[in-house]
């Protein structure tokens, strides 16, 4: 069998995706988990493009030593010199560095020559060699160029010291036929190309991401840059989870395999769901509510009779088992501290008290806890690490059908002090918000606004995402509770909070870049 190394790209082209805004703590959960996962290389964000990115970057390569830490730089020794500088703790990182190479782009984006662009990708390579052994090379946009300047190109960034070659298909328009061949021409006429790896990095805008990645692997590729729920810019990367099972299911035909655990597949799947506000559609292939689902009576016979009928995948493959905790009202800390170890769950101590809290209140309002209550609270919980938080102290909501709702409640203001405040609306949550939008003193624009539960049963909790524009700063935000009216209310608050912690953090990179006398 082929190993077939997995590049996950969740934290940085996924994050890409519209309305995601992740925190610095929620992306080092991430890390985590793909660590736990099993992914060879992570590639944990872009640190030229803001202050975030590049703590985070820099966060996770202090923590997450299992596998390869990679930054994305565009091919200046700006963008190279900041992964550098960001990557400097980790225990095994990459440098990737990327241009353009289709006649469009280079013509209409970066005004370059292909020589010109030749020259800037081998001294952008030749650059990065310099801080570090592991430099992987991208051609954007490969599946809309030359073929022959593609060799040209290939040929020089290897000798400048490129370990990886990535030839995407950046706006998704390849087939899985033209996608295979263009990696065997380059094995066929790359002189030297036995010195590197070969990836693939598809996008879903046609829907043949995962076909296009699996032709890839058929031809030759070794490594494969896909991100969890197949989350990213426009329709999408590939997913994750469904190029990893099909390789495990179709051994027979890919004679190729990953080393993830695909156990952990159904909880990375959920938290990145929980994280992003992205929902997992219910018919999305393996981790989909539906996936495993049986309505037709002639299939629910087969599957009673024998799973294998008409289930390719076991459940138990990939983390689908009944999570319903057998601790309850009367189980303590312990009981709480090894489901979270269970879960993968890393709290500091603030954090899990924070949650035996919540644990315990939730446990007087819910008669059966499950791994999802416990991952959602916690995820709460963690959240609370950002500072300068507006907190939600109380809240009153008057609703009669022929009358105007009313909500009364109460802010906790950073510096502590608590705010009372009142206001109507045409339904509960617009009142809610307009009492907000009256504290704060100034307008929030309500974007886009979505509930869910975390599983079912008229207990179950809601989880309520909104996308917010605030002080020109775009946000999302995600609360959790009991009732949907306080769900909103702190999905509301979060997305605040995150706008100014946004707007700060600029703050910051504007004054650091501010002219000293």
């Amino acid at each position: 069998m082929r190993k077939i190394e997995i590049f996950d790209t969740t934290l940085r082209d996924g994050e890409q995706s519209a309305g995601v805004n992740l925190h610095i703590h929620e992306k080092l959960e991430i890390a985590h988990q793909l660590a736990r996962y099993g992914v060879d290389v992570i590639e944990a964000g872009f640190p030229a493009s803001s202050r975030g990115d590049f703590e985070a970057v820099q966060l996770i390569a202090r923590q997450v030593k299992s596998c390869t830490i990679a930054g994305l730089a565009r091919s200046t020794e700006r963008d190279i010199d900041a992964v550098r500088d960001a990557l400097r703790e980790a225990a095994s990182p990459r440098i990737h560095v990327f241009i353009a190479t289709s006649p469009i782009h280079m013509k209409h984006k970066l005004n370059l020559t292909p020589e010109e662009t030749l020259e800037t990708a081998v001294a952008a390579v030749r650059y990065a060699k310099r801080f570090c052994a592991d430099v992987e090379w991208s051609a954007e946009d490969a599946t809309r160029s030359d073929w022959d300047f593609l060799v040209k190109l290939i040929t020089r960034v290897i000798d400048a010291g490129a370990t990886v070659i990535n030839l995407p298909d950046t706006v998704g328009y390849t087939t899985p036929e033209e996608y295979g061949n263009l990696f065997r021409y380059v094995r066929e006429h790359v002189p030297n190309i036995d010195r590197v790896k070969l990836s693939a990095h598809c996008h879903d805008d046609l829907g043949m991401a995962v076909i296009n990645t699996l032709s890839a692997i058929q031809a030759g590729v070794s490594q494969v840059e896909v991100t969890v729920n197949g989350i990213g810019e426009r329709a999408g990367n590939t997913s994750l989870e469904e190029v990893a099972v099909a390789l495990a299911i179709r051994k027979d035909y890919f004679q190729a395999e990953t080393g993830l655990h695909l156990e952990q597949t159904i909880r990375t799947s959920r938290l990145v769901s929980k994280l992003t506000g992205m929902a997992v559609p219910p018919n999305k292939a393996v981790v989909g509510a539906n996936a495993f689902a049986h309505e037709s009576g002639i299939h629910q016979d087969g599957v009673l009779k024998n799973p294998l009928t008409y289930e390719i995948i076991r459940p138990e493959m990939i983390g689908l088992t009944s999570n319903v905790m057998a601790i309850g009202k009367h189980s303590g800390r312990h009981a709480l501290r090894e489901k979270c170890k269970e879960l993968g769950l890393q709290l500091d101590e603030q954090e899990f008290n924070r949650l035996f809290r919540a644990f315990k209140d939730l446990t007087g309002k819910k008669k059966e806890i499950t791994d999802d209550d416990i991952l959602a609270l916690a995820l709460e919980s963690s959240s609370e690490a950002m500072a300068s938080r507006y907190e939600l102290e109380f809240l009153n909501v008057f609703y009669g059908q022929d009358s105007i709702s009313t909500t009364t409640l109460g802010i906790r203001r950073p510096d502590g002090t608590v705010v009372r405040e009142a206001a109507t609306g045409n339904g509960s949550v617009e009142a809610i918000y307009n009492t907000i939008e009256r504290i704060l003193g100034e307008p929030v624009q309500l974007i886009d606004y979505r509930i869910q539960s975390t599983t079912g049963g008229q207990d179950a909790l809601a989880e309520v995402y909104v996308k917010v524009q605030h002080r020109g700063v775009t946000s999302s935000g995600r609360g959790i509770d009991n009732d949907v009216l306080s769900a909103s209310a702190k999905a509301f608050l979060d997305a605040i909070n995150r706008a100014a912690l946004k707007e700060r953090v600029e703050d910051k990179v504007a004054a650091s870049a501010s002219p000293t006398a």
